[in-house]
């Protein structure tokens, strides 16, 4: 005998399954949360970057810097939180900055105290920003002031413990975070750290045969390129008359318009390249500052173009470079407009180099925007160097080098200078980064005491061929604000100054950070598929644009006709063709953008799975396995 369920205890089988789906569904999103939260508890300790360029990977000098701290230090950084919710570009950057100062201060061993402020207007956060040194950007919400910077203080010595009262012994900031400047953004901010950690401002020597630090005696100061100098070395002249040794403790060597330097200054000086010291080398074929009423020892009978210029012939032989200290670069492309005789006219020794002739990829050059030049020289690498010569500053390919005899002829007519001009399309160097295994230019004194035939290799010396743009007249200009004069700059040559010494003075692992790609990756994939599409359209474009002057034509030569009945009807039919051929290629490119979007959408929904599905699922089972070895290894013990 058969049993036969009453009809209040059956369920459509349609129903079952969609109940059992839901279950399972429900099953499934428990079970991955559960997984998501336990393996992110067990992952807690464990960082991976699976970044294709390692970004959130500190470089190994940074490393160095960090993890040997002697002072305890706390950055702040400061972030306008509520004023760029509208720009989600700026907030992605400020989330990459965060992340690297948290890697900073994780790899610190405590000695970093890194805390986060959000300067509201009209508050006391916004207000210590400003005195720290921070600048704002405008174009925040509803107007209001963005403040994206850093400040590094340093506090006092024995004071593990930090807060906001604490008083810090020394600070230094970024005044802001440029996105344009991210590939450097690890250099800056462990330059900062690194000069914070020093005790005392690191030790500079200056050689110079111009005036460059003043004339107490008449009231001249130094230059304001050494002022800017002063304020964060310790500035050391050294005399080249009795200079028999370069100590070790000078950081970098300032060597500007070296005129006849005794043997002994210039052994000096090679062995302290050899020894691992950074030497920056400033020579002019026309150094329009020189006093060329006192001409040096030994060249008393020297006509003005020697006695204005200089070289290191010695020196420059030993490194495979190439000088000439009688040839000067005109560029009339870049040509300064100068005022002469109550008129203005281009001078096309005297250059303004923008930044599209400013070495991009260099920590020094790679924020500046323009370089004043005048008569200046260019470096080259003979043909058996050994040594790279990397360029930081070069003149565009329209550019041509003449003796200096006849750029000091023309003094009073610049544009004598165009007179036969004939470009060399070349693009010369100004100044340069020499890099490589340095030999001495001494091998005569091998016998002495301590020398060295070779430097141990990654030795550096950087050139410039012009000591004009030292002088406050090529980049600042008198201004008076408030009823008090000040020195504007129009160019960016003193911080070129500053940034050359800033960046040798640094320890070899700040040295050793080099610039990365920035976070800002853009959506190749994407692009690659609009690429295509907008060939397909402009193919299609250009089919009809064809039919069309073809119309045309034909309707004009319809109209030409004798027989106007007849002409009025294939005009008609004509016309017709064509709208309906224009109709037909209007539908294949409405198909075309369908097609791309349909592409697009496909590649997103694939996204879709590997960020929402996949990545969870794979850091679940890579949880799971982590706690089975661990639980494992418990059982063991």
């Amino acid at each position: 005998m058969r049993w036969k369920l009453p009809a209040l205890f059956t369920t459509p089988l349609h129903l079952t399954r969609h109940l059992l789906l839901n279950a399972a569904l429900m099953a499934v999103a428990l079970v991955s949360v559960s997984l998501i939260v336990s393996s992110g508890h067990w992952l807690r300790a464990r960082r991976v970057d699976l970044t294709t360029d390692h970004l959130y990977t500190l470089s190994p000098g940074t490393r160095a810097i960090v993890e040997h701290l002697q002072r305890p230090l706390r950055l702040t950084l400061y972030f306008s939180e509520h004023a760029t919710r509208d720009l989600p570009k700026l907030h992605s950057y400020e989330q990459r900055v965060r992340d690297m100062l948290q890697e900073m201060t994780a790899r610190a061993h405590g000695r970093i105290h890194f805390n986060l402020i959000d300067p509201v207007p009209y508050s006391d956060d916004e207000a210590s920003a400003e005195g720290a040194g921070l600048i704002s950007a405008g174009g925040g919400t509803n107007g209001e002031r963005v403040f994206f910077g850093l400040v590094g203080s340093v506090l006092e010595a024995g004071q593990e413990e930090a807060d906001e009262t604490t008083v810090p012994e020394r600070s230094l900031s970024i005044a802001f975070f440029d996105p344009a400047r991210e590939a450097f953004l690890e250099y800056d901010v462990a330059k900062l750290i690194y000069e914070l950690n020093q005790a005392t401002k690191p030790p500079i020597g200056v050689i110079s045969s111009l005036p460059v630090e003043g004339n107490p005696a008449l009231g001249q100061p130094p230059w304001m390129v050494m002022q800017q100098l002063a304020q964060q070395f310790d500035v050391r002249t050294l005399d080249p008359a009795g200079l028999k040794a370069i100590g070790a403790d000078i950081h970098v060597l300032l060597l500007i318009q070296p005129r006849n330097l005794p043997d002994d200054a210039l052994y000096a000086i090679d062995q302290y390249v050899l020894r691992g010291g950074h030497l920056v080398v400033f020579v002019d074929p026309d150094a329009e500052m020189a006093d060329i009423d006192e001409a040096p020892a030994g060249a008393s009978s020297a006509p003005p173009a020697t006695t204005a210029s200089s070289d290191l012939p010695r020196l420059f032989k030993a490194w495979g470079v190439r000088y000439d200290p009688q040839r000067v670069v005109l560029d009339p492309s870049h040509a300064l407009t100068i005022e002469l005789g109550g008129a203005s006219v281009s001078h096309p020794a005297m250059l303004w180099l923008d930044s599209s002739l400013l070495n991009r990829a260099d920590p020094v050059t790679a924020s500046l925007q323009r370089i004043d030049l005048s008569t200046a020289g260019h470096f080259d690498l003979a043909p058996d160097a050994t040594l790279r010569l990397i360029p930081l500053m070069q003149s565009s390919t329209d550019a041509e080098a003449v003796p200096v005899a006849r750029v000091q002829q023309v003094n009073d007519n610049p544009s004598l200078l165009l007179q036969g001009y004939r470009a060399d399309n070349t693009r010369y160097v100004f100044a340069a980064r020499l890099r490589g295994r340095f030999a001495s230019a001494f091998p005569e004194r091998a016998k002495a005491p301590g020398h060295l035939a070779h430097s141990a290799g990654g030795g550096e010396v950087v050139l410039v061929a012009d000591t004009d743009l030292l002088s406050d007249r090529l980049w600042l200009e008198p201004q008076t604000v408030l009823g008090q004069s000040m020195m504007r700059p129009f160019a960016n040559n003193g911080g070129l100054v500053s940034n050359l010494v800033d960046n040798l003075s640094g320890s070899s692992a700040l040295l050793s950070i080099r610039g990365r790609i920035g976070s800002q990756r853009p959506f190749t994939r994407v692009q690659a598929l609009r690429n295509v599409a907008d060939q397909k359209f402009l193919q299609k474009e250009q089919e009809l644009e064809g039919e069309l002057a073809e119309t045309r034509q034909r309707l004009a030569e319809l109209q030409s006709a004798k027989d106007g009945s007849h002409a009025g009807r294939e005009q008609r039919q004509e016309v017709e063709q064509f709208r309906q051929r224009q109709l037909a290629i209007n539908k294949e490119l409405r198909d075309v953008q369908h097609q791309l979007n349909a592409e697009i959408d496909a590649l997103g929904l694939r996204l879709k799975v590997i960020n929402i599905v996949v990545m969870p699922a794979l850091v679940a089972l890579i949880g799971l396995l982590l706690g089975w070895r661990r639980t494992r290894r418990n059982r063991r013990r």
